[in-house]
């Protein structure tokens, strides 16, 4: 498949209004593997914490084997329509394209998913999306649950849904990982566990088709390793472990489980994951330089977020002895609100290693600033979640009433900065975006690419791994 026909695929995918709910997402796949029962198998995979079943869907009956798995960050709905797109597509003769067995999985974690349905019916406004956001504490994410052993740091705490997803990756000895993820604001940017030239060609074409800007600018994390403009290298947490350290960081307080990428390659596979934004930015792709040295915009950044991060804290600690009921969002709160103190520090740290004369990019700017904006609205959102689940259900006392509205004070000063110019992006290109990604990496597996052939598999003997 060359690019010009991933170019022409990804322009035809259909729009859709806003993102499927859970059982209308499981409705769907039911409904295609029912109309097609000579071209679907379903197999169960696991069970959700609550109870829910996990499925995975395999379509046609190629030689090379592709794992595409949905939900792995529940608060990131928009690799749920890219599973349906793709498994319509394969099943209305798609699978003649590319020599591939497909195992399709809608959801990994339906029970975070369904924890930020409020908000899928409008997707476009930022400030509803924050008010009714869930992000599971990083030890109960599916993606960063994978077991890992480097250094100081030993997880074992594997997770029902991640041990499904391990099991459906041992059991397929997958060629490709497609773990469908997505960012929030800006552009597009993509993670990409081999450097393929060819792919990354495609890569940068397919958001170009689209109308969409990549993001160039503050990557999500200081030690990634760039392969191309807005192409990063999946170097997996021994990277991110010893950055740290050379910081003076300890790494055991900010990495915990290793990824599915690092899962799957043990098995060889080429791994994936296309990061893009509900909303773009002009701002997003920009590399003029500022007035602004490098280095102080991480300073005044860190100040910013540390900023948030205090009041956030404050209410924490003042309602902790007063609630009752330990919902997702207290959980997910005190992991994440002291999380942002650690990220000031580590911030401040890597400022003063740059040189003084760097200029920042507007990109850069950008992706700093919106940065803080962003844990604001999310955390402040998903601690006032938290506590309006005891007001909600009569057994909050006087004094965490008073802290539920001091926080939704601060907090619509936050959300009437959510703005900055941000424009929605149509559902149909965000799909489009993950589905071009996905040809792209099918179409070199199989040999079908503008890439030199894979390499026979490693065996994992050779790989080693956790």
């Amino acid at each position: 498949m060359d690019q010009r026909t991933v170019l022409r695929l990804v322009t035809e995918v259909p729009d859709r209004d806003g993102f499927p709910l859970v059982d209308d997402l499981h409705a769907r796949f039911a409904a295609l593997a029912a109309a097609h029962p000579g071209q679907v198998t379903v197999t169960r995979i696991g069970t959700s914490r609550l109870g829910e079943p996990l499925h995975s869907y395999r379509i046609g009956s190629g030689s090379h084997a592709a794992v595409v798995v949905g939900g792995v960050h529940p608060n990131e709905p928009i690799g749920s329509w890219t599973a349906l797109h793709l498994a319509t597509w394969l099943l209305a003769g798609g699978t003649e394209e590319l020599d591939v067995t497909w195992h399709v999985v809608p959801t990994i974690d339906p029970d975070g998913m369904r924890l930020n349905e409020a908000w899928f019916d409008d997707p476009y406004d930022r400030v509803h999306y924050a008010r009714h956001f869930y992000r599971p504490a990083p030890d109960s994410q599916v993606e960063w649950t994978f077991p890992n052993s480097h250094g100081s740091v030993y997880f074992d705490q594997v997770l029902p849904e991640t041990l499904a997803f391990m099991r459906l990756i041992d059991d397929t000895e997958p060629d490709l990982l497609v773990s469908l993820h997505n960012g929030e604001m800006g552009g597009v940017y993509y993670y990409l566990s081999e450097d393929l030239p060819g792919v990354i060609d495609t890569l940068h074409a397919v958001p170009a088709a689209l109308g969409l800007p990549l993001d160039t600018g503050e990557p999500e994390s200081p030690f990634l390793r760039e392969l191309a403009p807005a192409v990063f290298a999946m170097d997996g947490v021994e990277r991110a472990y010893d950055y740290l350290e050379s910081l003076g960081v300890d790494p055991a307080e900010h990495i915990h489980g290793a990824s599915s990428a690092a899962w799957a390659m043990r098995h060889g596979a080429l791994c994936v994951v296309a990061e893009l934004p509900y909303w773009s930015h002009p701002d997003a792709d920009d590399q003029t330089p500022t007035t602004e040295s490098y280095a102080d915009l991480l300073r005044r950044c860190a100040d910013d977020l540390g900023a948030v991060g205090v009041v956030l804290q404050d209410v924490l600690d003042a309602a902790t002895p007063l609630l009752t009921i330990e919902t997702p969002f207290l959980e997910a709160s005190r992991a994440f609100v002291p999380m942002l103190a650690g990220m000031v520090e580590t911030d401040r740290l890597r400022a003063d290693r740059e040189p003084a004369a760097r200029r920042a990019t507007v990109a850069e700017r950008f992706g700093c600033e919106d940065l803080v904006r962003c844990f604001g609205l999310r955390y402040g959102g998903m601690l006032l979640r938290a506590l309006e689940a005891e007001t909600g259900a009569g057994t909050a006392p006087a004094p965490l009433r008073r802290l539920r509205d001091r926080l939704a004070a601060q907090y619509a000063l936050w959300q009437a900065d959510a703005g900055t110019g941000a424009v929605p992006i149509p559902v149909a290109t965000l799909v489009g975006v993950q589905f071009g990604a996905i040809l792209a990496c099918a179409a070199h597996v199989v040999g079908d690419g503008t890439d030199a052939p894979r390499a026979s598999r490693p065996s994992l003997a050779t790989t080693g791994g956790a």
